[in-house]
C-alpha cells in the first residue's frame, strides 16, 4: 500500500516523517522499587504502593500515601520526582501489567514499592504527554506481549527498554496531544462525579421511601411488616443447557455490573456443562456469590442463569416486580445478604435473607415509589451510556492522535 505523503513506515507503524520511534531506553532509565519486610509498614516515610497507581493516570499529592520506615540513603536511591512515570511491574491479570501513573509534583522522602518500576526520562517527553502515550494500543499489546506469566503476569526493565512509542519531534505537538486528550479525560472526570452524585442521591431517596420516612402524595394508612421470604421466593427451575432451546440467552456473574442494576453482556447456553436457574421477564436476579458486590438485574426477556444467581419472584401478588428490585438494592438488604457460608467463596444464607425484615406498602404504593426510583435509575444508566460513549471517543482520538493520523499543529 503507498503511503501517504508525510509519512513514514517504522517498527511500530506508519507515524509522520518528523516523528520518530524511539525505544524508551533511549529516553530514559528504569529503576525497581524498594522492597521491605512487613514489620517495616505503617510508620515512617510516604509510600506509593501499587494500588496508588492501578486505575490512575497521576498521582498529585503525597497527602494520602501509606507509610514505610526508610533510611536517608533508600529515600535518595527510590526518590520521586515530578514527571516520574511509575509503572505496574506485576499484576493478576495481563491487562493489569505495565499500567501507569506520572507523578505530577516533587514527593520528598518518598519511596516506591517494589511491584512498581519507575521510568525517569531525560526531558524528551512532556509531562502530560507522559499520562496518555503509554496507553495507545499499540504499545500495550506490545507491553503485554513482552511480559512473562507464572502465577502473575510480570514485566522487567529489559523488556520494557526494548518498547517503542511513537515520539513528535517537538514538545509543542506532544502538548497538544495532551491537552486535547486531557480535555476528554476533563469531561470523563465531571460524568464520574456526576454519576457519584446521582447514586448518592438515588440512596437517599430509597432510605427515605422505602422505610416510610418520607410519603408520596396520595397515600395514608399503616405498611405492614412482614420477613423477605413471606413475601418473595427463589425459582427452583432449573435446566440442563443442553436442552434449553427457547432459553438460550445465558446470564453469568461477570454478565451484571456491580451496583447499577445494568447487564454488561450474556453467552450462549450451547457453550455451558452445568445446569442453570430459569428466569422469565420481570424476574429479579441477585447474586448470592459475593452478595457485597450487589450484582442485580430485572430480567427483561427469558433466559437462564448461573445457579449462584437467586432467581427472586413475588409469593403471589404480594410484591411487585419494579418495588422487589427496589428492596434487593437497599444497604439493609445487601447486609442480610452478605450474612453468608464459605470463606474462599462466600454464599448469600437464604435462611439469613429469607428472616430480612421489610416495611410493605400495598400494591398501588408500591408501584408509585418504584416509578419514581426507577426514573432515577434511567436517569443514571443515560449518563452511564453517554460516559462509555466518551470512553470510546477517547479511545479513538488517542488511536489518531498518538500515531500522527490527525495532527493537531
Amino acid at each position: 500500500m503507498e503511503l501517504k505523503s508525510g509519512y513514514k513506515q517504522t517498527d511500530i507503524g506508519v507515524i509522520p516523517e518528523e516523528w520518530e520511534a524511539k525505544p524508551l531506553s533511549e529516553l530514559g532509565q528504569f529503576k525497581n522499587g524498594i522492597n521491605k519486610d512487613g514489620d517495616a509498614f505503617g510508620h515512617g516515610s510516604p509510600f506509593v504502593n501499587l494500588m496508588n497507581v492501578f486505575g490512575v493516570s497521576r498521582i498529585t499529592s503525597g497527602d494520602e500515601l501509606s507509610l514505610v520506615e526508610t533510611t536517608e540513603a533508600e529515600q535518595k536511591t527510590y526518590d520521586l520526582r515530578r514527571g516520574d512515570v511509575l509503572f505496574i511491574r506485576s499484576s493478576v491479570k495481563p491487562s493489569g501489567v505495565g499500567l501507569t501513573a506520572v507523578v505530577e509534583v516533587d514527593l520528598p522522602k518518598t519511596v516506591y514499592s517494589g511491584f512498581l518500576l519507575r521510568f525517569r526520562d531525560n526531558n524528551a517527553l512532556d509531562t502530560g504527554f507522559k499520562r496518555h502515550c503509554f496507553y495507545a494500543d499499540k504499545f500495550r499489546s506490545k507491553l503485554i506481549g513482552a511480559s512473562s506469566v507464572s502465577a502473575n503476569t510480570n514485566i522487567n526493565q529489559d523488556n520494557l527498554k526494548k518498547l517503542l512509542i511513537a515520539l513528535p519531534a517537538s514538545v509543542r505537538e506532544q502538548r497538544a496531544i495532551a491537552t486535547a486528550l486531557s480535555d476528554v479525560d476533563g469531561l470523563l472526570d465531571g460524568l464520574g462525579r456526576l454519576i457519584a452524585k446521582k447514586r448518592d442521591l438515588k440512596q437517599a431517596a430509597m432510605q427515605q421511601l422505602l422505610t416510610r420516612q418520607t410519603r408520596l402524595p396520595g397515600f395514608q394508612g399503616e405498611w405492614e411488616v412482614k420477613t423477605f421470604g413471606e413475601v418473595v421466593v427463589a425459582r427452583n427451575e432449573r435446566i440442563d443447557p443442553k436442552r434449553a432451546g427457547t432459553h438460550n440467552f445465558c446470564i453469568e456473574l461477570e454478565h451484571i455490573e456491580s451496583g447499577s442494576g445494568l447487564l454488561l453482556g450474556s453467552t450462549s447456553t450451547g457453550t455451558q456443562s452445568s445446569l442453570k436457574s430459569v428466569f422469565h421477564p420481570g424476574d429479579v436476579l441477585f447474586g448470592k456469590l459475593r452478595a457485597y458486590l450487589r450484582k442485580y438485574w430485572r430480567a427483561t426477556r427469558q433466559g437462564v442463569c448461573s445457579t449462584e444467581i437467586w432467581v427472586l419472584v413475588s409469593r403471589g401478588d404480594a410484591v411487585t416486580s419494579e418495588f422487589l428490585f427496589q428492596i434487593v438494592q437497599t444497604d439493609d438488604f445487601i447486609d442480610a445478604a452478605s450474612n453468608s457460608y464459605g470463606t474462599h467463596m462466600p454464599r448469600s444464607d437464604w435462611n439469613a435473607v429469607q428472616n430480612h425484615e421489610l416495611k410493605m406498602p400495598l400494591p398501588p404504593e408500591q408501584t408509585a415509589i418504584a416509578e419514581v426510583l426507577s426514573d432515577m435509575d434511567a436517569e443514571l444508566a443515560a449518563l452511564e451510556l453517554r460516559r462509555e460513549k466518551t470512553r470510546a471517543l477517547k479511545q479513538a482520538m488517542m488511536q489518531e492522535l498518538l500515531t500522527g493520523r490527525t495532527r493537531l499543529v
